[in-house]
């Protein structure tokens, strides 16, 4: 009999396919797959694969731990209704977590840690024990002064980057992400967790269009 939780962690939030399966302390099965496409077709069957290696099935299920990006959007999207539909389905909570977070869970001080973005840009966030800032996207070669704060370890993208600008150390992660994602989601069962949702960061500066508005002509009758 199950006696501790068993909780699934999932992610498609960049090129891959990912889950984990955490029973307690113990990971009792793992996959990762590279993928530029294909998640939404590929996610349950890697899903129940780890089911099958873990020797459990989807009513065994404690939680559901779900990558919520920041990242590819519809990566994001995939993933997360993935685990908001199992969360009904199976009558478990869904709990999202950030990638920014999973990356930099189980290192000690000061953590920068950074998710790839478009056009030359990086998803970065503070860690110290608990968010010190907000997630916030920023140009890899404008990076903000603010956003450091003591001597920190850079996990992630642009990590040998980042800690030259911030005088830091580049390092790893302490635990694959679906794993990183499930340990998290374990230790928020029985909180007042709110549906997982799509993690969609803005830029801090980002304001409105110059550009003038379409002259709008009237009817002509």
């Amino acid at each position: 009999m199950q006696s501790d939780p068993l909780v699934l962690g999932f992610d498609t939030s960049a090129a891959h396919c990912a889950a984990a399966l955490l029973s307690g302390d113990q990971v009792l099965a793992s996959r990762h797959e590279e993928m530029g496409r294909g998640q939404a077709e590929r996610l349950f069957p890697l899903i129940e694969e780890v089911l099958a290696q873990g020797d459990a099935t989807w009513h065994d299920l404690t939680a559901i731990g779900v990558g919520s990006g920041p990242g590819n959007f519809t990566g994001i999207r995939i993933s997360v209704s993935a685990a908001r539909g199992l969360a009904l389905s199976l009558g478990v909570p869904a709990i999202g977590v950030s990638t920014l977070e999973a990356q930099a869970f189980g290192t000690s001080g000061v953590v920068l840690s950074a998710v790839t973005a478009p056009r030359d840009q990086i998803y970065i966030q503070r860690f110290n024990g608990a968010p010190s800032t907000p997630p916030v996207l920023v140009a890899l070669d404008a990076l903000p002064d603010d956003v450091a704060g003591g001597t920190p370890t850079c996990i992630g993208a642009h990590a040998n980057e980042v800690a030259a600008r911030y005088a830091g150390t580049p390092g790893d992660a302490a635990f694959p992400l679906p794993e990183a994602i499930a340990r998290i989601a374990a230790l928020r069962i029985g909180q007042d967790n709110p549906p997982p949702s799509p993690l969609y960061i803005r830029a801090a500066d980002a304001a409105p269009s110059r550009d003038a508005p379409p002259v709008i002509l009237p009817d002509e009758t």
